[in-house]
């Protein structure tokens, strides 16, 4: 029987003096390091989640104004035009995604004026070859469509050039 009070005091002082850790440890849980070591990795992995969703909910804002800018060029019978009548080099010269034009000619002279009028009205020309031998005048050049559009806006409301349209040189 006196085993008995020193296994008592033994147990005791574990209790009393050890930390739960040993007790965790003892029992083959996890202790408060790994606890934390866990919290920690989940805090890293939801902020990286909550970056994902925000560079999702960023591409849907864009895709969807995308949209909308389409819609509304659709709406209101506003050509987007591919570059497939483009030359080669001359799509591979052109700095910029979308044009709008303002005017396409069979005699280069004659762009070359309206070029000059373009840039008299505050616009930047940019002269585009087609294939067929037209030569295009270009202006306000973008690699977003929603600038485009905004552009062909004001081209149009100004009086510039009320049909003008969009080239998408992709």
């Amino acid at each position: 029987m006196k085993k008995l009070p020193v296994i008592a005091v033994l147990v005791a002082s574990v209790f009393l003096f050890g930390s739960c850790d040993l007790l965790r440890k003892m029992a083959g849980r996890p202790t408060s390091k790994d606890i934390e070591a866990k919290r920690l990795l989940i805090e890293k992995e939801e902020l990286s989640h909550q970056r994902r969703l925000d560079s999702l909910k960023l591409m849907q804002k864009y895709i969807s104004d995308s949209l909308a800018v389409l819609d509304s060029m659709n709406m209101s019978k506003t050509a987007l035009v591919a570059s497939r009548q483009l030359s080669a080099e001359t799509k591979k010269a052109l700095e910029y995604r979308y044009y709008v034009i303002v005017g396409a000619f069979g005699k280069p002279e004659n762009a070359q004026k309206f070029a000059q009028k373009a840039k008299e009205s505050g616009y930047e020309p940019t002269l585009i070859s087609y294939k067929n031998g037209f030569l295009a005048v270009g202006v306000s050049p973008s690699n977003k469509l929603t600038d485009s559009y905004a552009a062909l806006r004001v081209v149009r409301d100004s009086g510039f050039c009320p049909d003008a349209w969009i080239l998408d040189n992709n």
